[in-house]
């Protein structure tokens, strides 16, 4: 019989999804506590599952021998210093986005990682569902061939209302604004299918409510293979929508306009000749069904703790996505392209927060 891993989940907000993942995969994981500072909602989401108790305490959740796995539900600011905490404790990590708010600190925590002989895995669930597999597995027979272009929207709206939790809109707490907060996932999963980005050059906008940090920008970047991406973004639209498309020689895939989950609907996959549709439908008729969004993000991780890993986020994946967020920033005041990779030696290698 596998092994059930047990889990703390800190902070009952994002918490809640998380908890429904797990749920998902209840085979695998045993959600043991609920930690939050906020006891009614805290143990509203413990109720929710009947293995679960609850605790306002962090240092109950790292000193419990049961528990393996940390899972960092927190806001933004707290992420390094609970990340970190429970990496010492020799606890393996799952750490909602973003990972830590600046290069310094996402190296830190590597080290500290190396350091306990324990995992940090940055969570990053849009990778998993049957149409990011369905690419993939178009890529790998083949058929998509050399990647030409790739348009990404992420247009969502957020009313002013969304800002009446005091820590969003902030510098102090949110760290960042839409390019950190929201379209980081859409950029995980640009990298993920097309390879680590070489250049950025990012207009950044605070146009859509009256709050510190950037809620409009408009990216132009340039893949190390060659590959041409242009990503918009907006907190202004009338709803939300994601959208992915993807030119290769071989064929265009585009996804629909799910804002939360894009890689767990159907894709359009249109061949472009010498590649026929035929191709493209045999291999997509032989794709397997993949859990999806948290549920595949959790399965993936405990293959990864089981010796069976390979499709999960490491903690790389994790620093690669902040180094792309630090160049934004450093492109946007600089008023021009900023070139990956970041070393220690950037202006903004201590953070990009003013």
């Amino acid at each position: 019989m596998a092994k059930r891993r047990s889990v703390a989940i800190v902070g009952a907000g994002i918490g809640e999804k998380h908890m429904k993942g797990y749920q998902a995969v209840a085979e695998r994981f045993c959600v043991r506590t609920v930690c939050d500072l906020d006891e009614a909602r805290g143990q509203a989401l413990a109720a929710t599952n009947p293995e679960t108790g609850f605790t306002t305490s962090l240092e109950d959740v790292l000193t419990d021998s049961q528990i393996e796995i940390v899972d960092i539900c927190l806001p933004p600011h707290l992420h390094f210093s609970a990340g970190a905490r429970a990496l010492e404790a020799r606890k393996h990590v799952i750490c909602e986005k973003p990972l830590a708010t600046s290069l310094r600190d996402a190296d830190q925590l590597i080290e500290i990682a190396k350091a306990s002989g324990r995992q940090l895995f940055p969570v990053f669930q849009y990778r998993y569902g049957k149409a990011m597999a369905a690419l993939q597995a178009l890529i790998d027979a083949g058929l998509a061939g050399v990647p030409y272009v790739a348009t990404l929207e992420t247009h969502w709206n957020r009313p002013v209302a969304y800002y009446d939790i005091g820590w969003r809109g902030t510098w102090a707490g949110e760290q960042g604004g839409a390019v950190l907060s929201h379209a980081i996932h859409v950029h995980d999963l640009v990298c993920r299918v097309l390879g680590p980005i070489a250049s950025v050059h990012a207009e950044l906008g605070i146009r859509v409510n009256a709050i510190e940090v950037d809620d409009c920008a408009a990216l132009a970047i340039r893949m190390e293979n060659g590959a041409l991406v242009t990503s918009s973004i907006t907190l202004g639209a009338s709803n939300d929508s994601t959208r992915l498309r993807f030119c290769f020689a071989g064929l265009t895939a585009e996804s629909d306009r799910n804002a939360y989950s894009p890689a767990t609907e159907e894709w359009t996959f249109e061949a472009r000749a010498p590649v026929s549709q035929a191709d493209i439908d045999a291999v997509l008729a032989a794709v397997p069904e993949f859990k999806p969004g948290f549920a595949g993000f959790f399965d993936a991780i405990a293959d990864a703790l089981d010796d069976r890993g390979g499709n999960e986020v490491t903690l790389l994946d994790g620093r690669r996505s902040l180094e792309f967020v630090t160049a934004i920033y450093a492109s946007a005041r600089g008023r021009g392209p900023v070139e990956l990779p970041l070393g220690a030696d950037h202006s903004l290698y201590d953070g990009w927060t003013p």
